[in-house]
């Protein structure tokens, strides 16, 4: 910030450029940052899960299950 005296005597600022970067620009860039780490990372995470991770087992349907199953399509179970 300069001020130089005009010849009226009153004193006038004048004001140059402004030095940095805007603060709120700052922070939306921080943000958006870390939010597109945050994406990235998990994606990763998931790509090297499907690669490693064996697929989970289904769980075996029960007898009582099959029996009403069958019976709702209409086919007789065996032995009946």
């Amino acid at each position: 910030m300069a001020s130089f005296a005009d010849g009226g005597g009153n004193n006038v600022i004048v004001e140059g450029e402004a030095k940095g970067l805007n603060p709120a620009l700052v922070v939306l860039l921080v943000v958006v940052g870390v939010l597109l780490l945050f994406f990235i990372g998990n994606y990763a995470l998931y790509m090297y899960a499907q690669k490693v991770v064996p697929p989970k087992k289904k769980k075996p349907v029960s007898r009582k299950k099959m029996k009403r199953e069958r019976l709702k399509h209409g086919v007789s179970a065996p032995g009946e």
